[in-house]
């Protein structure tokens, strides 16, 4: 067999038991659970559950390594494991391991599927030799042979002879399992080898001797056998001695064959398939009690029926669920109902069902009986088993209450002339039953045209209600229920209500559910209970006395009678909660059904299915309706449930109107198509007659509404919803408004102000003005927290734009006008605003959407000049972050408003009530769009001369956020320039504060520093590099490493690749990879020269050697040296560009791919005093910084880079040695421990640091941000400020 094979088997039976709880749950519970197996059982029950691979992972090494895989039920649970943890190998090896270890459990009880696909055609002799031994002790017992066999003609011998033939063939089957698992994990061992594995040769045992059989043909030349079923009832076992005969299997392959081990019967008999009502009569589906339905007579007891109940019911639900696997991919041939010969020789297709035969004779039943164990035999075979002083059930071993047996279970027995009926044509069987016959529907003129009085037609339809209730023959009950229906249709009696109605008539009808299978008579029982629980309750209170007669009903719709969903909507508010009994797919298909199709009744099929949908999502939690309204919108069921909103039933639109409110709030796509094709006549006429709630749901439903992604057609739906029906909308509204509970008004003011807006804004409308004013009111309301936050979210919407999804679009729109606008939020707005066709409709919808806000916003600004504003800073005060969230962007949007809109004294209430607000939250939050918003709003108020003047108080709180912000936003930028001119750069807009101190003099001087993200590496004379973290307060050394022999004297970071380079006095450049727990050296590369002020790039280096000129050096090993008749002092790189500052103080710009060398400023030779050499020298923004000695008058000169000339130089005293270049400053480090910063703009000194050290600061490097500086200096010290 192909390892393939054997692992599509393992694998769809094993997936199946992770698909289905109840199977699991059962199989789990045959086995005693150590606590290992417990915590295993319980990580397969999660992940199940959850899907999530990583946990189980983590948690499936445990189990590993916790279980023991010589133990059955491990093995069994390994394989589940493994199945989840996508290993099938593996988990097919566990499970054959199953087989190996307890061959009994695992074909009987846990894996009788895999069983049977991969053993049983291999054990064909195992049958045949079991065939000729049985016939051998028991000759009558043959084909010809009467289907019910006399058990009270084996003698007490032939009783013993079987039950040790039994034995030993239960024996016989346990080795071969083992034998061929051991072959099967051969097999998939050798999957991935060239090598070929011999199936092993079946044990079979015969006559103390052993033989090989290799033909078929033989084997039953030679025992004569005939084609029975397997079905032991005696397991009493008896110790015998053995011998064993090898057969081999190798013989011809079959892939359908009986099954080895007792077949469960299976308390439901279940079809698949709707028969059209109106088209020919066939089966229906439906479920049938396990014992007779006749409740006095049965002599199964209560205490009985309800131990066994579970285990039945997962028994039906193994047995099914195998029984439906092997008939979709390999149906195993079983017998007919009377010709036992026919077992090899039928096909699949007459098959009769495993449920259909009796364990006992293998033949279909006849007279099924079903016990109290759920099992169901012939009535004459399982008799004499009792009557032999048996009192167990042969098939499941348990001990029976009583052996008196009950009624026939009428139930199965029509569902097998069913069977039977419907199988009429697919092969010759001889029927043990007459053909069953669907039920004719009485001719109108031979059933009622005859009659010649009103009289005789009421002793008719009395005859038909006493067939119903009385006969025991079905088809009499099943006509009778035709008739009345048809008397129902006609309508020719007063009084036949009130004779259907009587509880032994409902109960009647009840029973035809229990028992039919006739479509025509299940749908007539349907829709006469439809129409007499729709005009008397007590026929609804009668059907709900018993719960199984309400189950009844529901499964006859879940198995696709839609028409009884109108009957479950009568039994609703009877029945508890709808929700757990898993209508919903039902409930889909009845929506997505043609009327055409559905029978006419009192009430619509679809109108039940909303208004059940619909009272469901109302009476269940959040997570649940969740599920339901994803189902809903996924089923695309949508435009069905829209026809709702104009029928003529008020609860039916009420429940299509939850039911859309939950989609869209839920699944805003939705939203287009309803706005588009919902008819709201009918609903807004309604409005008036409905109770508070009702009137809130519709509002809710029409706010939800207008929020479409395009303004045109927003305002097209508040056209309708103004307009449309008997009565004035706004008027309807405003009268609401003013008894509407307080978290209900802010929604309510919100529409009614939308709708006002439609016409130009007049000097006085009621409606507006009474809108702001509840708004208003709501905002300031603390006692009502709701209210306060429905108040601020109607603001963000009334803004008026929406993505698709229909959310608000507010923050998006502010943080671009911002200069915020990034690539991720403009992506979205572009995505959930939809594709316009052309540019023209795109400016349109851009024109419309900027009139809709400038109309909305004077609306709120100007209420009680300004009284808005207050309500908000109110707001922005709450501890609620949902509060403060919707008051902060609307508060945001309106003062931002206030520049577009003319000035009619309002900007001063905003200024007044918001300003500190704004500073105090730019100046606290972390939050960098919050930052750009309050700049915004910022901004708006920085437009007028009061405005300015009142934040000129405020600029030390507000510089530190406009320096991050600059980065990001470039009205940042402008905010920044309008207060340096205002400040001209003075002393009190920079201040910077010392954060570390580090004392690193053990290793000499610090060479070096420099910054990359949080972190900063720093160079020793001792030849250590060491790596710090910045944090709040202090600096953090990580790593020290010490791998140059001599001083490193430069460091510098390749952006690009996140490498670190080193240059030492050793003569090499060292690679450092930087991590995130320090640097790790990759790469070194030899200089053969002392390497200063190294400077590199991705494809080279450039330092300074110890003479003259400077040596570029590629990455590939090339040298070449420079500049030859200059001594270098300082270098930096800008974009292939080597600036050099020299000792003779000249300054060279050399290009590095030509080598051409342009003179910036000429040096000087003084044979006499001392040199000025330049000591640092830094590129910045197109400018040249060149720092020296104060011989000139000049300490730093600034030179354009592209022309050369000079722009503009520092007057200081101080003996510059380094030098630090940001955005605005200029930082510049010397002797005496001396720290300068210089304003880049007007070139003035606006601050002084003084370290307290003695020593020259010799190095220095600002952060990625520029706002830490580090510096190093000559007696080995490093020390760190931060802008504040």
């Amino acid at each position: 067999m192909a390892s393939e094979s054997i692992l599509r088997h393992t694998s769809v039976f094993l997936s199946e038991i992770l698909a289905h709880s109840e199977l699991r749950h059962w199989l789990f519970s045959l086995f005693h659970q150590s606590a290992d197996q417990s915590t295993a059982i319980e990580t397969i029950e999660n992940a199940a559950s959850t899907s999530n691979y990583s946990s189980l992972k983590l948690a499936a090494e445990k189990i590993l390594v916790s279980l023991d895989s010589e133990n059955t039920f491990s093995s069994f649970l390994l394989s589940l494991v493994y199945t989840l943890l996508h290993k099938p190998v593996d988990a097919a090896l566990s499970l054959l391991h199953v087989f190996y270890t307890d061959p009994f459990i695992a074909r009987v009880e846990i894996a009788p599927l895999v069983f049977e696909q991969l053993f049983l055609i291999h054990f064909i002799p195992i049958l045949h030799w079991y065939n000729h031994q049985r016939s051998t002790i028991m000759p009558l017992f043959n084909a010809v042979s009467a289907p019910t066999m006399s058990l009270s003609t084996i003698s007490r011998e032939q009783a013993s002879q079987l039950k040790d033939l039994e034995n030993e063939y239960e024996e016989i089957l346990d080795e071969n399992c083992r034998v061929f698992s051991r072959y099967f994990k051969e097999v998939l061992r050798a999957k991935n080898q060239d090598k070929i594995i011999d199936p092993p040769s079946v044990i079979v045992q015969r006559s103390d001797c052993f033989e090989f059989c290799k033909d078929e043909e033989m084997i039953n030349q030679e025992y004569g056998l005939k084609n029975r079923r397997y079905n032991p009832i005696w397991t009493d076992s008896v110790e015998g001695d053995k011998s064993v005969m090898k057969l081999n299997s190798s013989s011809k392959e079959f892939s359908k064959f009986p099954s080895f081990y007792p077949q469960r019967v299976s308390l439901k008999v279940l079809t698949s398939q709707r028969s059209s009502i109106k088209s020919k009569p066939s089966n229906f589906d439906l479920e049938h009690e396990s014992c007779s339905s006749d409740d006095s007579n049965d002599p199964c007891s209560t205490e009985s029926k309800g131990k066994n109940e579970d285990m039945n019911k997962r028994m039906s639900l193994l047995n099914t669920r195998q029984t439906q696997y092997l008939n979709e991919k390999q149906p195993i041939i079983g017998e007919s109902s009377c010709h036992p010969d026919a077992l090899m020789e039928s096909s699949g297709k007459n098959t009769p069902p495993k449920d259909f035969v009796c364990p006992i004779t293998t033949h279909v039943l006849e007279d099924p009986v079903t016990l109290e164990t759920g099992q169901t035999y012939e009535r004459k075979a399982i008799q004499e088993w009792l009557e032999r002083g048996n009192a167990t059930c042969p098939i499941t071993r348990q001990k029976l209450h009583s052996t008196q047996l009950p009624k026939t279970n009428y139930v199965l027995k029509r569902l097998i002339a069913s069977w039977q009926e419907k199988d009429q044509n697919s092969a010759p069987l001889h029927r043990c039953e007459p053909e069953y016959q669907p039920v004719k529907r009485p001719d109108p003129r031979t059933s009622l045209g005859g009659l010649g009085s009103l009289d005789g037609t009421i002793s008719e339809l009395r005859r038909a209600i006493t067939n119903l209730c009385t006969s025991e023959i079905l088809r009499e009950s099943e006509m009778a229920v035709l008739q009345i229906e048809q008397f129902w249709r006609e309508g020719q009696m007063v009084d036949i209500q009130t004779m259907l109605s009587k509880p032994p008539v409902i109960n009647g009808f009840v029973e035809i559910l229990s028992n039919s299978v006739d479509p025509d008579v299940l749908m007539a029982t349907i829709f006469l209970l439809s129409e007499l629980g729709s005009r008397d309750n007590a026929v609804i209170q009668t059907l709900t006395r018993v719960d199984t007669d309400v189950e009844c009903i529901v499964a006859l719709f879940q198995k696709g009678l839609l028409e009884a969903v109108v009957l479950i909507y009568l039994l609703m508010p009877f029945i508890g909660n709808l929700a757990e009994m898993e209508l919903l797919d039902s409930l889909l298909k009845v929506l997505i059904s043609r009327e055409e199709d559905l029978v006419s009744m009192f009430m619509k099929p679809k109108s039940a299915s909303v208004l059940l949908i619909g009272h469901a999502l109302k009476n269940i939690e959040d997570e649940r309706a969740s599920k339901i309204v994803k189902r809903l919108t996924s089923a695309k069921v949508v435009e069905s449930i829209l026809c709702s909103l104009e029928a003529e039933l008020v609860e039916e639109r009420l429940s299509a109107v939850a039911i859309l409110l939950r989609c869209m709030q839920q699944d805003g796509r939705c939203r287009n198509m309803i706005a588009d094709k919902a008819e709201l006549t009918h609903l807004l006429e309604s409005f008036i007659e409905l109770n508070d709630a009702d009137r809130f749901e519709i509002i809710q439903f029409l706010s939800d509404l207008v929020k479409l992604n395009r303004r045109a057609f927003n305002e097209q739906v508040l056209h309708i919803i103004k307009n449309e029906g008997t009565y004035s909308s706004m008027h309807s509204l405003l009268i609401y408004l003013q008894t509407a509970l307080p978290d209900q008004c802010p929604v309510v003011a919100g529409l009614l102000l939308q709708l006002d807006l439609l016409a130009e804004p007049r000097k006085m409308s009621i409606y507006r003005e009474e809108a702001v004013d509840v708004l208003i009111m709501c905002l300031k309301n603390s006692d009502y927290p709701d209210s306060q936050i429905a108040a601020a979210e109607t603001l963000l919407a009334l803004q008026g734009r929406f993505s698709y999804s229909g959310k608000p679009l507010l923050r998006e729109f502010l943080l671009k006008r911002a200069g915020l606008d990034r690539t991720d939020h403009s992506n979205a707005v572009q995505n959930d605003t939809g594709y316009l066709s052309s540019s023209q409709e795109a400016m349109e919808e851009e024109l419309a959407a900027e009139d809709w806000e400038r109309k909305m916003a004077f609306s709120l600004v100007s209420y009680e000049f300004g009284l808005l504003f207050e309500a908000l800073a109110d707001g922005l005060k709450s501890k609620s972050a949902d509060l403060f969230s919707a008051c902060f962007l609307s508060a945001t949007w309106l003062v931002y408003m206030l520049t577009i809109l003319p000035d009619t004294g309002i900007r001063g209430a905003a200024r007044a009530c918001l300003l500190k607000q704004f500073v105090s939250i730019f100046k606290s939050s972390r939050d960098t769009e919050n930052k750009a918003l309050c700049l915004l709003a910022l901004r708006s108020f920085i437009s007028e001369p009061e405005g300015l003047h009142d934040l000129t108080i405020h600029v030390k709180d507000i510089l530190k956020g406009l320096r991050e912000l600059k980065k990001s936003s470039t009205m940042a930028v402008e905010v920044f320039n309008l207060f340096s001119e205002e400040r001209e750069c003075s002393a009190d807009m920079w201040n910077h504060k010392e954060i570390a101190l580090e004392d690193c003099s053990v290793n000499g001087e610090v060479s070096s520093i420099v910054c990359f993200r949080n972190k900063v590496f720093s160079s020793h004379t001792d030849g250590t590099i060491k790596v710090w973290t910045v944090k709040a307060k202090s600096l953090h050394l990580i790593q020290e490493i010490r791998d140059h022999l001599k001083a490193a004297t430069s460091l510098v970071v390749l952006q690009s690749g996140e490498k670190l380079y080193s240059g030492s006095l050793d003569r090499t450049v060292r690679v450092w990879s930087i991590q995130d727990e320090g640097i790790e050296c990759e790469e070194i590369h030899e200089m053969k020269d002392h390497v200063n002020n190294l400077m590199v790039s991705n494809s080279l280096s450039c330092f300074i050697p110890q003479g003259a000129g400077i040596k570029v050096h590629s990455w590939n090993g090339a040298t070449k040296l420079l500049n030859q008749q200059k001594y270098a002092k300082c270098l930096t790189l800008v974009k292939g560009k080597l600036y050099c500052g020299c000792v003779d103080n000249s300054i060279q710009d050399i290009d590095l791919p030509t080598g051409t060398i342009n003179s910036i400023q000429s040096g000087s030779r003084k044979l006499l005093g001392k040199s000025s050499p330049i000591y640092a020298i830094q590129a910045h923004d197109g400018q040249l910084f060149s720092a020296a000695t104060s011989l000139d008058g000049a300490v730093v000169k600034i030179w354009n880079t592209s022309n050369y000339s000079m722009v503009g130089s520092l007057q200081s005293t101080l003996d510059v040695r380094t030098m630090a270049v940001s955005s605005e400053l200029i930082y510049l480090g010397g002797k005496g421990g001396i720290v300068e910063a210089w304003c880049k703009k007007k070139h003035n000194r606006v601050e002084t640091l003084q370290t307290g050290i003695n020593g020259k600061v010799v190095c220095m490097a600002l952060d990625t941000n520029e706002e830490t500086l580090v510096i190093g200096t000559s007696d080995g010290r490093i020390q760190a400020w931060r802008l504040s």
